[in-house]
């Protein structure tokens, strides 16, 4: 009816679990580390296309500047803070006959990184985002 406590023997495997853990940790935190930057890597990609985007239909209406564009893609870039971003809008002004507004945003990703920039240095980010222009209709 009664069990009987025994002792429990002392472990010898506390030296093994500090090593195995020794062994493991680094790469533990290599892994999460890397998850962390590629997250971000793919907060930059897509800000950069949503604000290429966002500055192309600000452009598309005729009379638009590259300025208001430029402003616009740079509003949204420092949504994030990214450093370094440059943006392009073909052609500067858009008239009556402009067909198709194009504009460009590159951002430099070891500029960008939180960790480890030294493993994406000299890589660019780079999106584009082609609109048609509005135009009225003259009969």
């Amino acid at each position: 009816m009664f069990q009987r406590l025994t002792r429990r023997q002392p472990s010898n495997r506390r030296g093994a679990v500090i090593v195995e853990f020794a062994i493991c940790a680094p790469i533990f935190f290599m892994v999460i580390f890397a998850l962390i930057e590629f997250s971000w890597l793919n907060v930059i990609r897509h800000t950069a296309d949503n604000a290429a985007y966002e500055a192309s239909r600000t452009a598309m209406v005729p009379g638009a500047t590259a300025d208001e564009a430029v402003a616009e893609a740079q509003r949204i870039m420092s949504a994030v803070g990214t450093r370094g971003a440059t943006i392009s809008v073909d052609p500067k002004v858009v008239t009556s006959d402009t067909s198709e507004v194009t504009v460009r945003v590159q951002v430099p990703v070891d500029n960008n990184l939180l960790l480890l920039p030294t493993f994406s240095r000299g890589r660019t980010i780079d999106t584009r985002a082609t609109l048609r222009t509005e135009r009225v209709e003259t009969r």
